[in-house]
């Protein structure tokens, strides 16, 4: 595996466990947010572990280049949740990194994880 891929496997890597960390530290807050935001509770619950084993994985190398795949698609998915807000003119606030991450949804966030799939696909792809 080349640096480069290296090096955006384990920033991606490292992105998915400070949320995971975050949305955790933040107990039932995160829940009750990403409820009020329309996400099933059972999805809120899971997101954090779901987070940190795909964090942990991308981090540590382990079976290349699934864990970059799934972070790509889970990428894609919270875009596209976002940007179904932010065109229905509803600005939450972001919660992508638990309590750490107040400020209401904006194309900044949207933009963001654009750039993570982008980091994503060259980890997946060496």
């Amino acid at each position: 595996m080349s640096t480069i891929a290296t090096i955006a496997r384990v920033v991606l890597g490292a992105t998915f466990l400070v949320a995971a960390v975050a949305k955790s530290g933040q107990g039932r807050g995160w829940v009750q947010q990403a409820s009020s935001m329309g996400a099933p509770r059972l999805v809120a619950k899971a997101l954090p572990w779901i987070e940190l084993v795909l964090g942990a994985t991308l981090a540590a190398g382990v079976w290349p280049p699934w864990p970059a795949a799934i972070a790509i698609g889970l990428l894609t998915a919270f875009t596209v949740w976002i940007v179904a807000h932010l065109t229905a003119g509803r600005h939450p606030p972001c919660a992508c990194f638990g309590a750490a991450s107040t400020a209401p949804m904006s194309w900044r966030h949207a933009a963001r994880n654009v750039a993570l799939m982008s980091i994503g696909i060259v980890a997946a792809l060496a």
